[in-house]
C-alpha cells in the first residue's frame, strides 16, 4: 500500500474525510475508490459513497478477498445510516466470516456491531443482546468501544434500565473522547439527551404530567395498575396482559382507567371504542360483549363492574390506576416517532421496524405528507422520508410493538 493510501486511511480513521480526499480525490484505483467512498459517507453523500464502494469492490481482483469484504462492510454501514434495513444481511455475514478467516479482527468486529445495531433498530432485542454478549470490547480501539457502549445503552434504554444505560453512555463518552472523532462524540451526547427528555405522559385522577425514562422505569416497578398506551398492555405487580392485537378492548381499558376511581358512562365508552355518536341497541349489545371480554382478560389484575351510570374499573391488589401515554399522540404517531430521529427512512424500513405492512406505512406517510408533517425525496426504491426532529420528546424508545390497528 502506497504512502498516500496509508495517509488517507489514517485520516478517515481519525474522522477527517476532507484530509483523506485531499490525498486521493483524483485517483481511480481500487483502494482509492474505496477510501473515497468512505470519505463521501462521512461527509453525508451516501448515494455517491455507495456507488464508489461498489466500483471499488468490482475493481479489486478475486484474490483480494479481504479488500472486497471491507467494501461490503462499508456499504452495509451506509445502508444502516440511510435506514435501508432490507440490505442483504447474508452478504455482511459472509464478509465478516472472510475478515475473521484472514485475521482482520477489527473490521470483523465492526461488521458484527453493524448487525447488532440493525437488530436494535428493528426491536429484536433478545438477538441483539445475545450477539453483543459475544463481543469483548476490551482490546478494541476506542472508536469501536464507543460503538459497543452505544449499542449496550440502546438495549438498556429499550428495556427501561436507565441506570445501566447511564453507565454505558459514561463509558462510551470516555471511549469517544479517546478516539478523538467529533462525530462519534456527538452521537454519544445525542444518545445521552434521551435520558433527560420527556418520554411519556402520566394520566391519573384527571391530571396529566410528563415523565422521563427514569420515571417510567419507577412507575413500572410501583404498585399501580398501569394501562400502558405505549406498548398496549395492562400491567400490575409483575403481571402483564397484552392488548396489542385488541384495539377495541385496549381503548375500553384506557377509558376506564382515565375515569378511575369513578365510573364512565356507556355513551362515552361507545364513542371512544366504536366512534358511535348516536348509539342504538346493537351498539349497546356489542359494548356488553366487549366489556365481558375485557373483564375475562383482566380478571387477575382488576374487576370491571356495571354501575347505574356505566362501568367502573377496580384494581384487585394495586393501590391506584394510571395511564401511561406517548408524549405526542394522534393518527400515525408511531410513524412520526421513528421519523423524529432526524434520519431518512424508506417505507420498507419503517414497515420492518414497526412490524406492519409496507402498504399500511405508505398510506400513513402519504397522509402525513398531505399535512406537511413529513417530506419525501428521491423516487421509486430510492425514495426516503424524513422530518426534522420533534423537540422535547423521546422518539423510538417506547415503540417496540406493532400498531394495534395493523
Amino acid at each position: 500500500m502506497d504512502s498516500l493510501i496509508t495517509a488517507a486511511a489514517r485520516a478517515l480513521a481519525a474522522g477527517d474525510p476532507l484530509g483523506a480526499l485531499n490525498r486521493i480525490a483524483l485517483r481511480d484505483d481500487a483502494p482509492a475508490l474505496a477510501l473515497r467512498g468512505i470519505a463521501m459517507a462521512q461527509l453525508g453523500d451516501l448515494v455517491r459513497a455507495k456507488a464508489l464502494l461498489r466500483s471499488a469492490a468490482r475493481a479489486f481482483s478475486p484474490r483480494e478477498a479481504v479488500a472486497r469484504a471491507r467494501c461490503v462492510v462499508a456499504e452495509a454501514e451506509i445502508a444502516l445510516a440511510s435506514r435501508d434495513l432490507n440490505w442483504p444481511v447474508k452478504s455482511l455475514d459472509a464478509a465478516r466470516a472472510t475478515l475473521e478467516a484472514h485475521g482482520d479482527r477489527l473490521n470483523a468486529a465492526h461488521a458484527r456491531y453493524l448487525e447488532v445495531r440493525r437488530l436494535l433498530l428493528i426491536s429484536r432485542l433478545e438477538e441483539a443482546e445475545h450477539m453483543l454478549k459475544q463481543l469483548d470490547p476490551t482490546n478494541l480501539p476506542p472508536a469501536l468501544r464507543a460503538v459497543h457502549e452505544l449499542v449496550a445503552a440502546g438495549i438498556a434504554l429499550r428495556r427501561l434500565q436507565t441506570k445501566a444505560a447511564r453507565k454505558a453512555l459514561d463509558r462510551g463518552r470516555i471511549a469517544a473522547s479517546q478516539a478523538g472523532i467529533p462525530a462519534l462524540t456527538a452521537e454519544v451526547e445525542s444518545a445521552s439527551l434521551v435520558l433527560n427528555t420527556p418520554a411519556a405522559r402520566l394520566i391519573a385522577n384527571g391530571t396529566e404530567r410528563t415523565l422521563l425514562l427514569e420515571d417510567v422505569e419507577q412507575l413500572q416497578a410501583s404498585k399501580a395498575l398501569v394501562v400502558d398506551a405505549c406498548r398496549y398492555v395492562v400491567r400490575a405487580l409483575g403481571k402483564v396482559v397484552s392488548l396489542a392485537s385488541r384495539p377495541v378492548l385496549f381503548e375500553l381499558a384506557r377509558a376506564l382507567a382515565e375515569a378511575w376511581p369513578g365510573d364512565i358512562s356507556r355513551d362515552v365508552l361507545l364513542a371512544r371504542a366504536f366512534g358511535a355518536k348516536l348509539a342504538d341497541e346493537s351498539h349497546r349489545a356489542r359494548l356488553r360483549v366487549e366489556i365481558g371480554r375485557l373483564r375475562k382478560l383482566l380478571r387477575t389484575l382488576a374487576t370491571v363492574s356495571a354501575t347505574k351510570g356505566g362501568f367502573r374499573l377496580a384494581p384487585s391488589r394495586a393501590r391506584e390506576v394510571v395511564v401511561l401515554a406517548r408524549p405526542v399522540e394522534g393518527e400515525h404517531g408511531a410513524v412520526l416517532a421513528f421519523l423524529a430521529d432526524g434520519e431518512s427512512w424508506s417505507s420498507s424500513a419503517l414497515a420492518l421496524a414497526l412490524g406492519t405492512s409496507q402498504r399500511s406505512v405508505q398510506r400513513a406517510l402519504d397522509s402525513l405528507a398531505e399535512t406537511g408533517k413529513v417530506q419525501a425525496f428521491g423516487r421509486a426504491r430510492a425514495r426516503r422520508w424524513m422530518t426534522p426532529p420533534v423537540p422535547g420528546f423521546t422518539t423510538t424508545l417506547l415503540l417496540p410493538a406493532p400498531l394495534p390497528s395493523d
